[in-house]
């Protein structure tokens, strides 16, 4: 799994060499569209296409589907297990 703190979706993926300075740093601060920190305040940011979610609103909402019944709980474990890294 990636250590990067901001994790684009639905992007071209760039080698970070091919990087200029100034891109890297207009990618520095990105918000979460739904709590609105920024990803220096959390532990990872999904990056979608016009919108953000960092790890902690995506735990609320899976943490808000299983409470809901809306998918069934080993399901939600193995989501849970792969967001955090861990090996089954």
């Amino acid at each position: 799994m990636s250590e990067e703190k901001v994790i684009k979706l639905g992007d071209k993926r760039e080698k970070k060499s091919e990087r200029t300075e100034h891109e890297n740093n207009k990618d520095d601060l990105v918000y979460c569209s739904f709590c609105h920190r920024p990803n220096t305040q959390v532990l990872k940011m999904v990056q979608g296409p016009g919108v953000n979610i960092c790890s902690e609103c995506a735990m609320i909402a899976v943490q808000y589907l299983i409470l809901n019944d809306r998918m069934p709980s080993a399901e939600a474990q193995q989501i849970l297990d792969a967001f955090w890294g861990k090996a089954r």
